[in-house]
């Protein structure tokens, strides 16, 4: 029997893996995408809740995330897709001085690289979110042209659209291995078989780690958990993502979004870290977060959570992704590690790898790779992660 024979293989049908291998079968490629979950996006995709930003602080993530902005804001005009996409903004608030001197530092880079973000003062920035508790309140960032959309229906899409394209995926399948002549990517071998590629793309998200052991390579990827949790929905009055960096008991920060359905999504970043792979919801997560978003916001005292859940974020180091090629092995690419931001990446990741495995690399992704490459030091952190 012929083994079949593919451009390229990428472990993981999540959100970079599925825009990867639509944007490789919209250059004319024919990707497999293996996945052991059985259906696309099953992995931390639907844990994710569907926030996309451009306003970061490293010249890689805006790069990429400008693409993303791109992708998703005409997704629908393009391939008739209803992705639920909405620009609604964010806004990074500031009631310390603290946060206000962090957010001002920051303009500068990102307005050098054209993002639509500025500084507004208390009471401007209470005309753009009027429910916001003046008390002590500064002001803060905004960036109009940020917004969010549904992973699981974005996930749909890049899968339909990419199949449509000629790329393969099979799901409720594991990758047991890299096959390798003299230091080169020939195949990938899973539990019901082989393919031959000269390419292999490693995203597989919080298991990121383990899919680089099976070609005898290492990434420092390391899952932990974030709580999230939706609302009851309720007639709209808030147009941006508001985060909240000031740290708490058990929360370095938080943030929330008012949905298309008009339900609010919020989640928070733990502190210290909750490491492994525990997607169990917890009974300390609503009596933690209530109080933050009521303090932030006293018209929410009377909402209803409807219900929470748990996802994994893939964390490196220094908070930034791992993204290239591989020194050690040949044809090995690695595509991991995206800190919980997977989803507002994963089209610009999409977009750069489908140039790198084609060999069309511009000016400027290579500066990317040199800033997300899997050789770096792994010494910086990155500022808005």
């Amino acid at each position: 029997m012929t083994t079949k024979v593919y451009d390229a293989v990428v472990i993981g049908a999540g959100s970079v893996g599925l825009p990867t291998a639509f944007f490789l079968a919209e250059a004319g490629l024919q990707p497999l995408v293996i996945d052991q979950f059985a259906s696309p996006g099953q992995g931390s995709n639907k844990a994710a809740i569907g926030g996309i930003r451009a306003t970061h602080s490293a010249p890689s993530k805006i790069r990429l995330c400008l693409k993303s902005l791109e992708v998703f804001s005409t997704w629908e005009e393009r391939y008739g897709d209803d992705i639920e996409w909405y620009r609604g903004g964010y806004s990074f608030v500031a009631y310390r001085e603290r946060e206000e001197q962090a957010l001002k530092d920051l303009l500068d880079i990102q307005q050098d690289f054209g993002l639509d973000i500025y500084w507004m003062e208390r009471d401007e920035l209470l005309e753009v979110i009027p429910d916001l508790n003046p008390k002590n309140l500064i002001g803060g960032t905004y960036s109009p042209n940020d917004g969010s959309a549904s992973p699981l229906l974005s996930a749909h899409a890049f899968y339909t659209r990419a199949e449509e394209r000629g790329a393969s995926f099979h799901f409720g399948e594991r990758v047991t291995g890299i096959i390798s002549r003299r230091g080169k990517v020939v195949g990938v071998r899973t539990d019901q078989g082989g393919y031959a590629t000269e390419t292999v793309i490693n995203a597989a998200g919080p298991w990121g780690r383990n899919a680089a052991q099976m070609a005898g390579l290492d990434v420092p990827v390391t899952p932990d958990s974030h709580e999230a949790g939706i609302t009851e929905p309720v007639k709209r009055f808030l147009e941006p993502m508001v985060v909240d960096l000031r740290p708490a008991d058990g929360s370095k920060n938080y943030y929330f979004y008012q949905h298309g359905t008009g339900a609010l999504v919020f989640c928070i970043t733990p502190e210290p870290p909750i490491v492994g792979t525990d997607r169990r919801e917890t009974s300390e997560f609503l009596p933690m977060i209530a109080p933050r978003m009521v303090g932030l916001m006293p018209k929410l005292s009377n909402i209803r959570v409807r219900r929470t859940w748990r996802g994994l974020y893939p964390m490196t180091p220094d908070g930034f992704p791992v993204v290239g090629r591989s020194k050690e092995l040949e044809g090995y690419i690695f595509a991991v590690g995206m800190c919980g931001q997977g989803f507002m990446l994963g089209p610009g990741v999409g977009s750069l790898l489908s140039r790198m495995v084609q060999d069309e690399l511009m000016a400027q992704d290579e500066e990317t790779l040199e800033e997300l490459s899997p050789c770096r030091e792994f010494g910086g952190e990155e500022k808005l992660k």
